[in-house]
């Protein structure tokens, strides 16, 4: 709930990301990461939003990320991306949001266990996503990209639907389960990332701080 300090928003949408786990994330089931870190370049656009006066409708942003163990372990490491299509009022609003200052769990608890912040920037982003299809393709300027592809059946090559329920998730509550067949970012490390064939989410989000 946001308090007198805190302005109201709330942000919903279409997320698309890319991680460097195997297919069935264990992190979704607060088991250890795949390969005892996690990287991971995550993307959204807003169909619908408000901070404070501040309409968000349409405002494409990216978190690259990574951890060098479980993410529950914290000292992880943060770079923000806005579209730069958007509004300074925009920019600085996502900013505001990001910063976990405002309230609502995603943001709060990103802040918590991402404590090593990159100065935020700005890149045409383009967003493209079929979530029932299992379909993504996102490019975050020349920093990043990713395309995720349905998961094919080993035996026939038909395609395999896979989704994760979560019903007290703070991130999505349910996400189809893709295979990301490119991932890669151009920015320094911890943050520069080159996935192939790893787990890829596609997932409605719906967050705020009321």
């Amino acid at each position: 709930m946001g308090t007198a300090t805190q302005t109201p928003w709330h942000i919903s949408g279409e997320e698309a990301a890319s991680c460097n786990c195997v297919w069935a994330c264990p992190c979704q089931f607060n088991a250890e990461p795949s390969n005892g870190d996690c990287r991971a370049l995550i993307t959204w656009e807003i169909r619908d939003g408000q901070f404070g006066d501040i309409a968000l409708d349409g405002v494409r942003f990216a978190f690259i990320v990574s951890w060098p163990g479980p993410i529950y372990k914290g000292n992880g490491t943060r770079q923000l991306v806005i579209d730069e299509s958007a509004t300074d009022e925009q920019r600085e609003a996502i900013k505001a949001m990001e910063s976990g200052v405002h309230g609502g769990p995603y943001f709060e608890i990103f802040k918590s266990v991402l404590p090593h912040e990159r100065e935020a920037v700005t890149a045409p982003i383009s967003f493209t996503v079929d979530r029932d299809g299992r379909r993504a393709s996102v490019r975050v300027g020349s920093l990043g990209e990713l395309h995720i592809e349905p998961i094919k059946n080993p035996v026939s090559g038909d395609p395999h639907r896979v989704r994760i329920d979560l019903p007290n998730g703070f991130e999505y509550k349910q996400a189809e389960i893709g295979n990301t067949v490119d991932c890669h970012t151009s920015t320094e490390a911890p943050l520069d990332l080159q996935l192939e064939n790893t787990y890829g989410q596609l997932n409605r989000f719906e967050w705020s701080n009321g």
